[in-house]
C-alpha cells in the first residue's frame, strides 16, 4: 500500500513534473515542421532525461525510494516517450510498424506489471534492460527531432537497435515477472 506521505519527496515531484511535461510537448509538436520547434522539442526531451537520471539519484542519496516512486517514475517515461512517439506518428514521423513495437510494448509491460504487482503485493523496480530500452527508444526519437540522416549508419544501427531491444526488454519483463512469482510460491520472496 502506498503511504500518502512517500508520495511528496523530491524525486517523486521531480517525476510528476516529468509526467505533466508531457503535455507541452504535446502541443509545441503541432509547429513541428519548423527546425526551432524540433530542436525546442529535443532540448525538453533532454531536459525529461536529466530529470529522471535526478529522480533517481535523489532517490537513492535522501533514501527516498517508495511504492509510488516505483510506479510514478516509470509511468512519467512512459506517457512523455508515448506522446512523443503518438504525435511523430499522427505528423508520419515514424512508420506504423515502429510505433505499434513502442505502443505494444510499453502496453504489455503496463499489463503485465499489474498482474506482477497484484500476484506479489508490491512494485518491481525497473530493470537495465529496460533502462537501456527507454534510452535506445529515445536516441531514435531525437535522431528523428534533429533530423540526422535516416540513411546513416549510426541512425540505422541506434534503429534496428531499438526494434531488437522491444523483443529483448519484453521478455526479460515477462521472464522476471514469472521468476518473481515462482519465487513467491515457493516462498522464497
Amino acid at each position: 500500500m502506498i503511504n500518502p506521505k512517500e508520495i511528496y519527496t523530491k524525486s517523486n515531484l521531480l517525476s510528476l513534473f516529468r509526467l505533466l511535461m508531457a503535455i507541452p510537448v504535446w502541443f509545441i509538436m503541432d509547429n513541428f515542421d519548423q527546425q526551432s520547434v524540433r530542436n525546442l522539442v529535443a532540448g525538453l526531451c533532454l531536459f525529461a532525461v536529466f530529470t529522471d537520471v535526478l529522480d533517481g539519484y535523489i532517490a537513492r542519496k535522501f533514501n527516498e525510494v517508495t511504492e509510488f516512486g516505483k510506479i510514478i517514475d516509470p509511468l512519467a517515461d512512459k506517457v512523455i516517450v508515448g506522446a512523443v512517439v503518438i504525435k511523430m506518428f499522427l505528423l508520419g514521423e515514424i512508420p506504423e510498424y515502429y510505433f505499434y513495437l513502442m505502443i505494444g510494448r510499453d502496453i504489455l509491460i503496463f499489463i503485465g506489471g499489474i498482474i506482477v504487482s497484484k500476484k506479489l503485493g508490491k512494485v518491481l523496480p525497473s530493470n537495465a534492460i529496460g533502462k537501456l530500452s527507454i534510452v535506445v527508444i529515445s536516441l531514435v526519437l531525437l535522431f528523428i527531432m534533429l533530423s540526422m540522416d535516416r540513411t546513416s549508419l549510426v541512425f540505422q544501427a541506434f534503429y534496428y537497435g531499438s526494434i531488437a531491444l522491444v523483443f529483448i526488454s519484453l521478455f526479460a519483463y515477462g521472464y522476471r515477472g514469472y521468476e518473481f512469482i515462482k519465487k513467491k510460491d515457493h516462498g522464497t520472496v
